[in-house]
């Protein structure tokens, strides 16, 4: 098979959640690239249509939609429209996060409402829905996104790395619940990447340089270097996968101490 065919999106319909900035913007342009026919979905309707837009005129096809993933009946109406209009939903990508930076004991309950509801609770709506129209159809690739946070922590962010350890688990549960119905699925963990969501760290140089000594690259990630990770896990390049939990953090969860050894 050639390279093309394992890792193209000639034919196939992705729903892309969290379209209209940062991450999911940057996937569902790199799925039109690829060649699918692409919904964008964001809580902010007018910039998933600028992403669709701007897919459209660059490479494919697109259109858009709005969705508000901690309302599972909108998330519902939304894949369910994918369906309907297309015939198809074989590719499904959640990338929506929210983080309140604080000590635990300081956290009030709407503000872990607000983080399990939008991480967690909204990752759950969308896996749940997307799982269940796959699953009638006997295939499709579904993949969120959880973060180096799932494994490892950092003082201030405890519920948002509960959420993200939490989404691995529900990964691997639905991929062994829906595998024999032959759909996949998958979450792929960045580390820091340069988005909406990490513009108030990269705003504070202490905090920048920080961050980005983390990587042994020495620097952020781009948004646009988590399309190709998650192409793969959507193309039939990754055929075989399911269950996983895919880093694309520079090598932040690989290494433990020094850069340079003594």
């Amino acid at each position: 098979m050639t390279s093309d065919r394992l890792f193209g999106l000639g034919g196939r319909v992705a729903a892309i959640i969290g379209a209209g900035s940062g991450i999911g913007e940057a996937v569902a342009r790199g799925c039109g690239q690829q060649g699918a026919t692409v919904r964008c979905l964001d809580i902010d309707g007018d910039a998933a249509a600028n992403t669709a837009e701007a897919i459209t005129a660059e490479c494919g096809t697109a259109d858009a939609g709005a969705v508000d993933v901690t309302d599972n009946g909108a998330v519902d109406d939304a894949l369910g429209q994918v369906m309907e209009q297309h015939g198809a939903l074989d590719i499904v990508v959640c990338t929506p996060g929210v983080n309140v930076r604080k000590p635990l004991v300081e956290y009030t309950d709407d503000e872990f409402d607000r983080v399990i509801d939008v991480n967690l609770k909204g990752s759950f709506h969308v896996l749940r829905t997307a799982g269940r129209l796959m699953a009638s159809r006997g295939k499709g690739s579904i993949i969120l996104f959880s973060s180096i946070r799932a494994t490892v922590v950092e003082p201030g962010q405890s519920i948002y790395a509960s959420t993200k350890a939490g989404i691995v688990q529900l990964v691997r549960t639905a991929a062994a619940e829906l595998g024999p119905s032959g759909v996949r699925v998958n979450a792929v963990g960045p580390g820091v990447v340069d988005t909406p969501l990490t513009s108030q760290i990269k705003s504070k140089p202490l905090w920048r340089e920080a961050y980005a000594a983390k990587s042994v690259f020495n620097r952020w990630a781009t948004a646009e270097e988590m399309v190709g990770p998650t192409v793969f896990l959507a193309s039939d390049a990754a055929s075989f996968v399911t269950g996983s939990l895919l880093m694309v953090d520079g090598g932040w969860t690989a290494v433990d101490g020094r850069f340079d050894p003594m």
